[in-house]
């Protein structure tokens, strides 16, 4: 593996790692007070 250009990458990429953990397991709640599918929240923060 050649690594990471930069802290900054790293720190990056890893938020979105935890991101998506966090989706998987239902620990992220909607501001509606909904919950919806973790593919609904993923299309959300692509957008």
């Amino acid at each position: 593996m050649l690594g990471f250009k930069s802290f900054r990458c790293a720190r990056i990429l890893l938020a979105g790692i935890e991101l998506m953990h966090m989706i998987a397991k239902g620990q992220m709640k909607c501001v509606r007070g909904t919950y919806p599918s973790a593919a609904d929240q993923f299309y959300d923060l692509a957008i």
